[in-house]
């Protein structure tokens, strides 16, 4: 089948270049749309406690839009300050759609702050407010605050931060892109010695954003596209693009030591074009396992993230061929141009490794096929040529035991800090710090709420007339902790309803709130109640997170065992790979928890810890985790499977298949990590966890587990490795990828 892709590609190339040129047009043109269709996306689904229990309290006590202001700098009583924030108050009560102003010298609810230096004005909008009339008001408002007449005025409201964050997504993706491919360009420059082949990659990768753009597109018109989705997923479709497209062009050059220009796009179609293609379908089928969370950002990543996948998968196997079809002998053989350390063989010229190629194959069919001092012997020749990836491949095979026990307790170790991780919705807090809506957010919290924890509220279906209602807040006050405020809310909701503000003592996101939502819900009542408020959607999202790992974990975990069994016909082989990528991910995380949680990373990462990690970060990391690593696993067993089939010799086939493609997976971690590194130094706190998530998983994934922990397992496997049960090995399976 990639024999006949690759020659069609090479007859047809003009066609296939032209469609995709069409396609990024019309995604350049038409796919800047899309921005304007992105929405915010609710973290947890409809059906959750926390989200019932908060629409039946805007169905019964609905409250608008909140715009408010912290004034500085002047003492509260100064006349000009009083005269300028009573004529703001008075104007913008006068606006159509505003519901009610609250400041300190016209209305009633104004606060001073606690430095006594500081006044705030409240702006609630109303409630039938639709979304367009709603932020064209909240403008009005907000440019109104700005002229009163003060040091400092700072404008924020929780509808005008989730606009912030929107802006500053759309932001962040242009500076992320175009760090990227800067720093693309220069590195695949230096990897190929080519700009002509630098560039492909890069074409591919523009002809994916664009067109994944389009049918982003498409799919907003049938379901809701989040802002932060469009990140996540074009980070990810870059990276592929990328990856693969350099795994074909790699194939490529090395084929053309030996072949003329079309039988090489052939064989590298035949050979790398099949590991691309079950890469891709794995990642996006991984992808699609985000569905089973139901979670609405996580269903929308999932659609999304697998669009993007396939997108890139695509232009990997029919772009990429077509262009180097154009290309032709243009494109320089392996070897020739600029060579890195981890690709040199020192003294070899090219005409040398042309001729010397047959004659190398010849002498490893006459090689001693047994004994571990024949294969280190091997091994050790073989790395005195090539790059990192072999020569740390050689020192595993060295001693296994003692390698793949220090790796594994090396992993251990930097997941430990994932342990005391806190999981929790990012706020205002993880805009940058000269977002405007942040710097509100920060001088409310400190200077009027005392850094107080958001309310735990709880809606009772009964009156407080009702003596168990009476009976329910007498035992909250006894059981509870009584550093709790109580607050009855009963004159802002209808006859026969109860509303409950519980505020614990601890800060903003701290685990006091957590148990409190757990508490109050375990508390049995004779009527229908529901605990909401922003800890009662963490709780809710953490538990059915739990509830559904497992059935999202199997998805994900089948897809690798079946798409690596396929590859190699091996069940010990995928056994492994999982628990690997397991433990790279458990590393990832725990290195996450130290750079973003305990704040270590705020210098050089720039950025302001907030306490904790967003909630969404460790599924998407564990998804793309598990996809990019079936990426450079599939790249490297392919090769060593190839090179097993030749010679049934474990530590000769490992070692050989990570000389030939260890050059392959580390420049496409190299380019990778620069995708990822691009999106790291955009705002978002959130985004900038994934960025550098994936980063560091990479380093983890391709040094310590690909280049220590495999050959190690490999070669204390030895022919276990390549075990399947005999009722498996009788099934027709898919011929082995060959990369």
């Amino acid at each position: 089948m990639f024999v006949k892709l690759g020659a069609l590609m090479d007859r047809g190339r003009w066609v296939v270049v032209g469609a995709w040129l069409v396609a990024a047009i019309a995604g350049a043109v038409f796919g800047g749309g899309l921005f304007d269709r992105l929405v915010t996306t609710d973290t947890n689904r409809p059906d959750s406690e926390s989200a019932v229990g908060k629409h039946r309290i805007d169905e019964l006590a609905p409250t608008g839009a909140l715009v408010f202001a912290v004034i500085e700098g002047l003492p509260p009583y100064d006349p000009n300050l009083v005269a300028s924030v009573s004529d703001a108050a008075r104007e913008i009560r006068g606006l159509r759609g505003v519901k009610e102003v609250n400041d300190l010298y016209t209305g009633v609810g104004g606060r001073i702050g606690a430095d006594n230096r500081s006044v705030m004005i409240q702006v609630e909008l109303d409630p039938a407010l639709a979304d367009a009339p709603r932020e064209a008001l909240e403008d009005r408002v907000k440019a109104r605050l700005e002229q009163i007449k003060a040091p400092t005025v700072r404008v924020g409201g929780t509808k005008l931060a989730e606009r912030a964050f929107a802006d500053q997504s759309v932001h962040d993706l242009a500076i992320g892109e175009s760090v990227a491919f800067a720093a693309l360009l220069v590195a695949l420059f230096l990897i190929f010695g080519g700009i002509l082949a630098a560039t492909l990659p890069l074409a591919v990768a523009i002809a994916g954003v664009t067109g994944s753009l389009l049918l982003l597109l498409g799919i907003s018109y049938a379901t809701r596209v989040s802002e932060y989705s469009l990140n996540v997923v074009t980070l990810l479709g870059i990276g592929l693009a990328v990856d693969y497209s350099l795994l074909i062009v790699a194939r490529y050059r090395e084929e053309r030591l030996r072949h003329d220009p079309h039988e090489a796009l052939v064989v590298a179609m035949d050979r790398a074009g099949r590991a691309v293609a079950v890469s891709g379908v794995a990642v996006a089928l991984t992808m699609a396992g985000l569905t089973a969370f139901a979670e609405p950002l996580l269903a929308a990543v999932a659609l999304g993230g697998a669009a993007v996948v396939a997108v890139a998968t695509l232009a990997a196997l029919t772009l990429v061929p077509a262009l180097i079809a154009l290309a032709g002998t243009r494109i320089r053989p392996q070897g020739e141009g600029f060579r890195l350390p981890f690709k040199h063989r020192q003294g070899v010229p090219p005409e040398a490794r042309r001729s010397a190629v047959p004659t190398q194959r010849k002498d490893s069919a006459t090689e001693p096929r047994n004994g571990t001092a024949s294969k280190r012997r091997e091994g050790g020749a073989s790395t005195q040529r090539q790059g990192l990836l072999a020569r740390l491949a050689a020192r595993a095979q060295r001693e296994p035991g003692r390698v793949a026990g220090l790796a594994t307790v090396g992993l251990l170790v930097l997941a430990a800090p994932l342990l005391g991780a806190n999981l929790a919705n990012s706020d205002a807090r993880a805009l940058p710090r000269g977002n405007e809506a942040r710097q509100a957010y920060d001088i409310m919290s400190s200077k009027f709420l005392n850094n107080e924890a958001d309310p735990v509220v709880v809606l009772v279906q009964a009156g407080p007339e009702r003596a168990e209602v009476r009976d329910l807040m007498n035992r909250i006050a006894n059981e509870l902790p009584q550093d709790l405020l109580r607050q009855d809310l009963r004159d802002k909701v209808p006859a026969g309803w109860t509303v409950l503000e519980l505020t614990p003592k601890g800060g903003v996101g701290g685990e006091q709130g957590y148990d409190l939502v757990r508490r109050v819900r375990a508390m049995p009542t004779p009527f229908a109640k529901w605990v909401t408020g922003p800890a009662a959607e963490v709780v809710d999202y953490r538990n059915s997170l739990a509830s559904r790992l497992p059935a999202a974990a199997l998805i994900v975990l089948l897809v690798t065992m079946v798409m690596l069994f396929a590859l190699t016909r091996s069940v010990v082989i995928p056994i492994k790979a999982v628990l690997m990528n397991l433990l790279t991910l458990a590393a990832t995380l725990g290195v996450l928890v130290v750079l973003f949680q305990w704040g270590w990373g705020e210098v050089p990462l720039f950025f302001d810890s907030w306490g904790g990690l967003d909630l969404t970060t460790p599924v998407l990391l564990f998804v793309f985790v598990f996809g990019l690593s079936m990426d450079y696993e599939v790249f490297l067993l392919a090769r060593i499977k190839e090179e097993y089939d030749q010679r049934p010799d474990t530590n000769r086939a490992v070692l050989r298949g990570i000389s030939r493609s260890g050059p392959v997976v580390t420049a496409a971690a190299i380019c990778i990590g620069i995708v990822f590194l691009g999106f790291a130094a955009g705002g978002l706190v959130a985004v900038k966890e994934i960025g550098v998530g994936m980063t560091v998983a990479i380093i983890i994934d391709v040094t310590v587990v690909r280049g220590l922990l495999l050959p190690a397992l490999m070669a204390m496997l030895d022919a276990w490795n390549w075990w399947a049960p005999p009722f498996l090995r009788r099934r027709r399976v898919p011929e082995p990828a060959r990369a």
